[in-house]
């Protein structure tokens, strides 16, 4: 059973992060393509030192930012103390986002905000009727655009086929920031879907939820419908190599317990299953 125990194993080290107990260099070490981050919104309680003081206990090294942390007025001096201060933490500012755009100027600040920002990935989400707009701006910057889905009850993205069959035509850097849950929560299969739309699948917010239904909500990794060790497989499978950003909303004002168990969870079905597939 020598996966089960490094399953086991790995599960437990975002437990010990909390307690002060794991050295970052304890971390077990991967080769995947993909990265495991954290979607800003899962601070949106939190201050940035104390974002960053927890992305430090959790061993995870990524970020995708929110205006909350870094407001879109701000100045060429107040991004680079940002990434700076992120710099400090070991932690990267990949994208920006979710965005909503309702007109051309918002679509337009947004684009002037990521650039201004220096990252490549912006998630956003716009009117469809702005998409040929959105497809401009997208050749004039050369920054990627990853619309994101909302599941039940959103009526412009609901989920991942709605927006693939949006952007086929378009740059093919339109895409999608696959929201894994809220597809489930529509009654689609995340897994299949991964699979189906993985071109376009620029980054993806990772969470399982309690039912495949509207009344479904965001849970810990281990607690949900999803099949999360499928899902890493179909990630494999399509050599994705963005980020899965963890979106944790179960306790938005207490969230670092079930962050860390999400985080051992993955971290373990990652080695679990790489050391059965060399095995087998």
């Amino acid at each position: 059973m020598t996966t089960r125990r490094i399953f086991l194993k790995n599960t437990s080290l975002a437990g010990l992060a909390l307690a002060g107990g794991l050295p970052a260099a304890a971390a077990p070490q991967g080769e995947d393509l993909f990265k495991l981050g954290i979607a800003g919104y899962s601070f949106v309680h939190f201050k940035l030192d104390e974002s960053l003081a927890m992305m430090k206990k959790l061993d995870v090294h990524y970020l995708c930012i929110k205006d909350f942390h870094l407001p879109y007025a701000s100045t060429d001096a107040e991004i680079a103390a940002f990434h700076a201060k992120l710099a400090q933490s070991g932690v990267t500012g990949y994208a920006v986002g979710p965005i909503y755009m309702k007109t051309t100027e918002e679509i337009d600040n947004a684009f002037a905000y990521a650039k201004r920002v220096g990252v490549k990935l912006m998630i956003g989400i716009p009117n469809p009727e702005h998409l040929p707009y959105v497809d401009k701006k997208v050749r004039e910057y050369d920054i990627r655009y990853a619309i994101h889905n909302h599941g039940p009850g959103d009526k412009l993205y609901p989920n991942a086929i709605t927006v693939y069959n949006l952007v086929k035509n378009l740059d093919a850097r339109i895409g999608l920031c696959f929201d894994m849950g809220h597809d489930k929560r529509y009654g689609d299969d995340p897994v299949a879907d991964l699979e189906k739309y993985a071109s376009r699948i620029f980054d993806i917010h990772l969470k399982n939820v309690t039912a495949g239904t509207k009344d479904g909500t965001t849970c810990e990794l281990s607690r949900g419908v999803i099949d999360i060790t499928a899902f890493v497989r179909a990630l494999r499978k399509v050599k994705y190599a963005g980020c899965c950003s963890l979106e944790y909303e179960k306790d938005m004002k207490d969230p670092l317990a079930g962050l860390a168990e999400s985080v051992g969870y993955f971290k373990g079905i990652c080695t679990a299953s790489q050391s059965s597939s060399k095995k087998s």
